[in-house]
Parts: C-alpha cells; sequence; structure tokens
C-alpha cells in the first residue's frame, strides 16, 4: 500500500475529475492520501473529500495564503480543533510554514503564523507538516522554542545539517516530484542518504510535477497521486532497496510521522 503523505486533493484543480484521479491513484496502488490544507476555510472541503474517498486531512494556515488572513483565524484553527479531533481522518496540523523563496511576502508575518499555529499544535499534542523554502533555519529558530511531537518537513531542499536538526527533532523529510530532477542533486544525496527512518514519500499534486510531466518551461502537466509510484522507483533505485521493502519504509515512517493516521489504519484493518 502506497501512502501520498502531501497531496492537495481537495485544490480546484481537481474538481471536475476528482473521482477519475482517485481512481487511477488506486488503480496504481495508491491507497491512502493525506491533504494538508491551506487556509481554514477549506476544511469542510477537505474533511468531506476525505470521508467520501478514505483519505485523511490535516488543518492549517499556508505561508502562501497570509494575503487575506487574519490574527483571528489562528483561533478559529484553535477552536476547529477539538471537533476535528472526534473525526479519526483528522491527523496533524498543517501545511504551516515560512516561505523566503516567493518575492513580495512579509518575513515577520509569517514567523507570527507559524509560530501561533506551532503552539496550536503543541497544545493538542498533534504533529504538524511544514512548508519550508530558503526557510529551514527559522522553521528550526522557533521548534526549538515551541516543542511539538515531530511531524513532517514537506519538500526539503536544506543542508545536511538543516536535515540532521529536523530529524533529531522527530521530523521526516517528505520526497517527491523534485527528486525525479536530474540537477536536483543535493535533493537526491538527501533522498540517498537519510536514515531509514527520516523520509516519506509524497507528489504535492497538483504541484511540483515530477520530471516526466514537464515539457520546457511553460508546459507541464497536472500532477497527480498516481505518480507516487513512479517516484517511489526512483527513491528505491537511489537507496538500492527493492520497492516492496521501499512501500513497507514509507507506511511505518508516514504512521511514525502521523500517529494519528496510524492509529486509523489499524482500526480500519481490523
Amino acid at each position: 500500500m502506497w501512502i501520498d503523505t502531501h497531496c492537495h486533493l481537495d485544490a480546484d484543480e481537481f474538481d471536475a475529475d476528482r473521482d477519475a484521479v482517485v481512481a487511477r491513484a488506486r488503480a496504481a496502488g495508491v491507497s491512502m492520501v493525506v491533504m494538508p490544507t491551506g487556509h481554514v476555510d477549506e476544511r469542510d472541503k477537505a474533511a468531506a473529500v476525505a470521508r467520501q474517498h478514505g483519505f485523511a486531512y490535516a488543518l492549517g494556515i499556508h505561508p502562501l495564503w497570509l494575503a487575506d488572513a487574519q490574527p483571528s483565524d489562528v483561533e478559529r484553527l484553535r477552536a476547529m480543533v477539538p471537533a476535528a479531533l472526534d473525526d479519526p481522518r483528522f491527523v496533524a496540523i498543517g501545511e504551516i510554514g515560512i516561505d523566503l523563496f516567493e518575492p513580495g511576502l512579509d518575513p515577520g508575518r509569517q514567523q507570527w503564523f507559524y509560530r501561533e499555529q506551532l503552539k496550536v499544535a503543541r497544545d493538542f499534542g498533534l504533529p504538524v507538516i511544514v512548508h519550508v523554502r530558503r526557510s529551514a533555519d527559522l522553521l528550526l529558530k522557533h521548534l526549538r522554542a515551541i516543542d511539538v511531537p515531530g511531524g513532517i518537513i514537506h519538500a526539503f531542499n536544506g543542508s545536511e545539517q538543516q536535515a540532521s536538526q529536523f530529524l533529531a527533532r522527530g521530523f521526516r523529510l517528505g520526497f517527491g516530484g523534485a527528486l525525479t530532477y536530474s540537477g536536483s542533486q543535493r535533493i537526491r544525496r538527501h533522498a540517498r542518504e537519510v536514515a531509514d527512518d527520516g523520509w516519506v514519500l509524497e507528489t504535492d499534486a497538483p504541484y511540483i510535477p515530477p520530471e516526466w510531466l514537464r515539457h520546457g518551461s511553460d508546459a507541464v502537466e497536472r500532477n497527480e497521486p498516481v505518480h507516487l509510484p513512479r517516484i517511489a522507483q526512483e527513491l528505491a533505485g537511489l537507496r538500492g532497496v527493492s520497492l516492496a521493502a521501499l512501500a513497507a519504509r514509507n507506511r511505518a515512517n508516514a504512521i511514525a510521522a502521523l500517529p494519528r493516521l496510524g492509529a486509523w489504519l489499524a482500526a480500519s484493518s481490523s
């Protein structure tokens, strides 16, 4: 069973053919998807998609969605969590984080929202799904001040030292489509060398398409969770293991990063 630990299946890009997207993924062996949200307003849609297809979701405010966000949205998030905890499909706080790559974003504002959402995760004992682009040191700074029970560092592309610090705090590094780019040497090195229990697979669909969906700078096909097994094949080659062993390890690591996911999967199979 393949688990896609980061897929925006609730995104508008899938509204026209979501059932077909899920059918293709299941036919390829992807039987579980974790959907992080971009804003608290997405809660109802994400939960509905999760219920319909038997998938999991997280709740958070994405750093790229802060233009219209208000401080009160964090309190809305906090207020949502107790009810969400009654839903076994709810597994984490996310997607949260800091983005220092995208121009025009306020670093101070991003840090405030990130820090306050870490507090929500800490207070409810939940892992976090973290967005990082040129911001690993800032993310770690706030994690040292606000202790949370680990989670996933989505699309990690930092240094070995930064990777070690995330791993030491109980996080797994997320590897997806960028792993397949020949020019992503640092990502491929991390994917090859990180400890067996230090990684998870993800697609970030409909974003971060793998190499075979890129056809020049302006021509990119929509990414889907169906591509996860092929991404996994690339990772298996880097690590020198079989696909079966990789699938089993990905499942174990995803469950370790997101314990509520593990509890739900165990209950579902009993």
